[in-house]
């Protein structure tokens, strides 16, 4: 009986210890809380001007990076700064500067060159793009995305992500993917968002080999067709630079034009994987679009912008194909190309003599990546990776 009691007795203190011991935890996470409370709130409830004009200083001040990690930084305190830093800093179509990872999936500047650079990693097959951060060929640069190649039976396949060291279609920092024919002559650009709120997603079988890892529930990876790249075929094997061609299908042709329109991606959707969030985030439907959609195409101005290669010249004392990269180029290859509008029929214009990419070699395994509106980093990046594949019927 003594010892029954004893027992009994034991089981008691231990229990009572038990619970004092989880209501003190609690009490202590409940403290955390409260205290993280206190500290979201001391930030929020700033005042509106006085918030905003200082968040405005921040912003032209640190124009450049690595300084511009300020901004972003700033965007990450609370819900109200976000919001505000989000009014504050403009798409790269008016800024010219890529500030937030959304930027990569925007059109570049209208007026001007956004100067990048892409370097190969040969032992891995994978490539890395950067922003240039000084008028040198190729600094340490700010990295945007990176890709990695991956050979299958019939095709290949080249994964885009936001991360350096994370690159399968599993991960939620997958943005897209470029794949190529059998021959290296015909490619498709995949995003992994919708390029505008009317795109169809294509049904793809590439995650059975790209990864185990569960798609995260905040990035919705999908197949979204943006642009067709063929190479022309060299069957006589005669010499000369390639010749390409790129369709982007969700970007019309009249983009290019004073007052052109591209569809624009505003954020990544923050919704779970079986429905996209119900307020757009797209700042605008390509007009191609929404005529294919009601009927039928009214005119050339609304059909998708095509690319063609600028044709160089051939340059009797060097012996070569010769291009004017401004000085960006320094090494001959036959990757190097410049992209031009292609005019519809009957119609000219200085829009159609800017470069709006670039890309060419400057080292063993480095290359310069320049662009500009109406294309994204993205597209241009996947653009360029079709130039890196071995072409068995182009040269």
């Amino acid at each position: 009986m003594n010892l029954d009691c004893g027992l009994r007795t034991r089981s008691c203190r231990v229990i009572q210890d038990t619970s004092m011991a989880v209501a003190a935890l609690q009490l202590e996470d409940d403290a955390e809380e409260i205290d993280d409370g206190l500290k979201q709130s001391c930030w929020a409830n700033m005042p509106q001007e006085l918030l905003r004009e200082v968040l405005i200083r921040i912003e032209s001040s640190e124009n450049k990076w690595p300084s511009r990690k300020n901004v972003v930084g700033c965007a990450t305190v609370c819900r109200s700064w976000r919001e505000i830093m989000k009014e504050i800093v403009k798409r790269p179509e008016i800024s010219g500067m890529l500030t937030f990872p959304i930027s990569v999936k925007q059109p570049g500047p209208r007026e001007s060159l956004l100067q990048c650079f892409i370097k190969r990693k040969r032992s891995t097959q994978t490539y890395f793009l950067f922003l240039s951060l000084t008028q040198a060929l190729a600094d340490d640069g700010k990295f945007l995305l990176a890709a990695r190649k991956f050979r299958r039976p019939t095709c290949t396949d080249y994964i885009i992500s936001l991360h350096a060291d994370d690159m399968s279609k599993g991960s939620n920092k997958y943005i897209g993917k470029l794949r190529s024919n059998f021959l290296g002559t015909k490619f498709i650009v995949y995003d992994g968002l919708p390029p505008h709120d009317g795109a169809k997603m294509t049904k793809s079988r590439s995650t059975r080999f790209m990864g185990s890892t569960q798609v995260s529930p905040r990035v919705p990876a999908g197949s979204y067709p943006v642009a067709h790249i063929s190479y022309e075929l060299n069957m006589l094997g005669s010499r000369g630079p390639r010749r390409m061609q790129c369709i982007m299908d969700p970007i019309p042709t009249s983009s290019i034009e004073a007052g052109g329109v591209a569809p624009t991606q505003t954020e990544f959707p923050l919704s779970s994987g079986e429905s996209f969030p119900s307020i757009p985030f797209f700042r605008s439907r390509s007009s191609c679009v929404e005529k294919s959609m009601s009927g039928v195409l009214t005119n050339q101005r609304d059909s998708p912008l095509v690319l063609k290669n600028k044709s160089p010249r051939w340059h009797e004392q060097l012996q070569c194909w010769c291009l004017n990269f401004q000085g960006r180029v320094t090494v001959a290859s036959v990757k190097n190309f410049q992209l031009v509008a292609t005019p519809p029929s009957g119609q000219s214009g200085p829009q159609y003599e800017k470069v709006i990419l670039q890309f060419g070699k400057v080292g063993k395994d480095v290359f310069t990546m320049d662009y500009r509106y109406p294309i994204s980093a993205f597209q241009a990046f996947a653009i360029c990776l079709s130039s890196f594949d071995t072409k068995i019927a182009c040269e």
